[in-house]
């Protein structure tokens, strides 16, 4: 429950003006892909699809509210507790559902002109 608030909240910091641009970068980057609908290691892939979900996400949201001033974050994190009594739910994300998209077919074109350039 505290990582989905914390997320949440990295949400609500990222458009609040005292946050420092270092973290609202890394809060950006940590919002979109918690909140993406796609994984960047799909689940059903034994052991390493759960590795984002459980060790990746966490450290990365640990770090990114470590970086937000305790004003700032005790207000967001309001904000955050706001939401999710209103709606019960989280915000999905499509710019990150896009971003994790991309990267993979970067990752399959870089694997494919690998393959026909090593094809000799």
């Amino acid at each position: 429950m505290r990582i989905k608030r914390d997320g949440l909240t990295l949400w609500f910091a990222g458009k609040h003006p005292a946050t420092p641009w270092y973290a609202k970068a890394l809060g950006v980057f940590v919002v979109s892909y918690a909140l993406s609908p796609i994984d960047l290691i799909p689940d059903f892939i034994p052991i390493l699809g759960y590795v984002d979900d459980v060790l990746l996400l966490p450290a990365l949201i640990w770090l990114a509210v470590r970086m937000i001033p305790a004003s700032t974050l005790a207000e967001c994190r309001s904000q955050a507790d706001d939401w999710m009594q209103r709606t019960g739910k989280k915000p999905t994300s499509r710019i990150g559902a896009v971003a994790i998209v991309t990267l993979w077919i970067a990752i399959g074109v870089a694997v494919w002109y690998w393959w026909w350039s090593h094809r000799v």
